[in-house]
């Protein structure tokens, strides 16, 4: 084999590699044996027709393509070996420059990664955000916590008010004619929770259980139905029961069983805490996106089409897994808003080029900076994972496969990554963000 390369548009590199007779001829061979089986010729069994025959009967190239799938693997690796400089980042296109039994001539062009100009990321003013934890903050978590354990009681001794969960027959009709979908018996209903048409659970307020009542609504004009958009309807409403939430007395002894702290101010202190160290979280994950952003912006890359088509590709795969846990397929999706997939991929290009462009140019500064995880950062992290699963470290170690240990550098590279950063520009706390 011989070749050649040179770079190419868009952070491309063409290779041309040029295959000799004997190595071509191998590659032919090579597809023969693959493929005989599908060839039939009068007077051989299948499987059992002479190359030469096949060749006769179907052409001297019948067996060429097979031959390429066989053949450019091979020798694309074999250069990939060679070049380290070729730092190839999707498959090849493929062309065939010429061909016959002498010999093949391809031409491969290969997406690389691009060369980064790194804009200024050192001595830059960042503004951080400093969310406070306040009483009522706090006071929300132990409300939410009480709404958790609240229960229905029922209600006998007076009309239903805003918050009753109440329990209803309705039968609704437009013009005096009943319409599909409005009727309905022992229907549960939350006043207030606006689940209804809009003024439907406010004239069902007063009622007493028993009672019969005749409520005038109007269909919002963007309602789902055609035939009911706009239109004035009556609905006549019978009250069966009137249920309302009873919250959890706050005591100690409340606070222990539902969650397991000692008291209620032990809880409240447990609850500052835990928003505290949220709202930090929040606080540094907003600052290294600015961080990320800003030296994004600064930097210059030619980001070759195949690794913006590849990410695509990742979201598109996201959220068709996202979908498919609530029972959603993409297609029938895409048939729903109207869009073509080449037009719901297109939604996603601008994302996908600022996200593979932060990615180049943090790769960037960290093997400018030869950020690296260590053998005693890996030690150190994989004894905090076997810390908290109550087991010795080298037995967690041991049952890692080596995609796991990856992931945990990878990590522990990004950590270094942001430490760098933030201590190479000037953090500005500011106070009271909301």
């Amino acid at each position: 084999m011989k070749y050649t390369f040179k770079k190419g548009k868009k952070s491309t590199v063409e290779i041309n590699i040029k295959l000799t007779e004997k190595e071509w001829g191998e590659a032919i061979n090579a597809a023969y044996e693959k493929t005989k089986g599908r060839y039939s010729v009068p007077g051989f069994r299948k499987g059992k027709v002479p190359k030469k025959v096949l060749e006769s009967a179907y052409g001297t190239g019948v067996f060429y393509e097979e031959a390429i799938n066989q053949a450019f693997p091979k020798y694309y690796s074999e250069v990939l070996e060679k070049e380290p400089t070729i730092d190839a980042v999707a498959y090849p296109e493929i062309d065939v420059k010429d061909i016959s039994d002498k010999g093949i001539t391809l031409i491969a062009v290969v997406a690389v990664k691009p060369e980064v100009v790194l804009g200024e990321y050192k001595g830059i003013n960042f503004d951080k955000a400093v969310y406070n934890v306040k009483d009522e903050d706090v006071e929300e978590e132990v409300k939410r916590l009480q709404e958790r354990n609240s229960r229905l009681v029922d209600v006998t001794d007076r009309a239903v008010e805003d918050g009753d969960t109440v329990t209803i027959d309705y039968s609704g009709s437009v013009d005096g004619v009943k319409f599909d979908g409005g009727t309905a018996e022992k229907q549960t209903l939350v006043i207030g929770s606006k689940s209804f048409i809009p003024g439907f659970e406010d004239q069902v307020i007063g009622m007493k259980i028993g009672e019969d009542r005749d409520i005038n609504v109007k269909f919002p004009e963007e309602y789902h139905a055609e035939n009911l958009k706009g239109k004035d309807a009556v609905f006549a409403i019978k009250l069966h029961e009137i249920k309302k939430k009873e919250l959890p007395e706050l005591t100690d002894d409340f606070i222990k069983e539902a969650i397991g702290s000692e008291s209620v101010e032990a809880y409240k202190t447990e609850t500052r805490e835990r928003l505290t160290k949220q709202n930090n979280d929040r606080a540094e994950r907003e600052l290294e996106d600015a961080i990320v952003k800003k030296i994004t912006e600064t930097s210059d890359v030619e980001i070759p089409d195949a690794l913006i088509e590849n990410q695509i590709d990742r979201m598109v795969q996201d959220m068709e897994y996202r979908m498919s846990y609530q029972g959603l397929k993409l297609n029938d999706y895409l048939k729903y808003m109207g869009k073509t997939m080449e037009e719901f991929r297109k939604g996603y290009e601008q994302q996908a080029t600022e996200l593979v462009k932060s990615q180049l140019v943090i790769e960037a500064i960290i093997e400018r900076e030869e950020i690296t995880a260590t053998d005693e950062d890996v030690e150190k992290r994989v004894e905090e994972m076997a810390k908290a699963q109550g087991k010795p470290a080298p037995d967690v170690k041991k049952n890692m496969q080596a995609r796991q240990l990856d992931y945990i550098k990878n990590e522990i590279v990004i950590k270094k990554f942001f430490e760098y950063l933030k201590s190479a520009n000037t953090i500005t706390d500011k106070k009271d963000a909301e």
